[in-house]
């Protein structure tokens, strides 16, 4: 059972040539039969592995080494509930006839954000 949603943006600066960027990710954690807890994740929808680990860390832009990110923001996204808390509409029956556009759609691409620049202190 899928019990969160999420979209995190994961920051990246390589420890060779000191580049910097970001990359968002979908997060689906998910409890199994037994209870254990999992997280899945994927970017620009293909499943990768966690980049907060070593087998999932991306590589570097500019020099191609890897190395692993930090969370920088997230982004919650709710869950359906049985609940009619909100508009919702039907689905056909045959899914193919529902919004069939949606089926050819290309995927939104995730491309990495321009970190904002820090400012100096006054005085130094």
């Amino acid at each position: 059972m899928i019990t969160e949603l999420a979209v995190e943006r994961v920051e990246f600066t390589c420890g060779h040539c000191w580049h910097g960027w970001t990359a968002d990710y979908d997060v689906q954690h998910y409890r199994d039969e037994d209870g254990a807890d999992w997280e899945y994740f994927s970017h620009d929808g293909i499943p990768v592995a966690s980049p907060y680990s070593p087998d999932g860390a991306p590589a570097c832009p500019g020099c191609h080494r890897h190395w692993v990110g930090h969370l920088t923001a997230r982004r919650l996204i709710p869950l359906p509930t049985n609940e009619p808390a909100g508009p919702r509409t039907g689905v056909t029956t045959d899914p193919a006839l529902h919004r069939p556009e949606r089926n050819l759609a290309p995927p939104i691409p995730v491309t990495s954000h321009q970190l904002p620049t820090r400012q100096q202190p006054v005085g130094f």
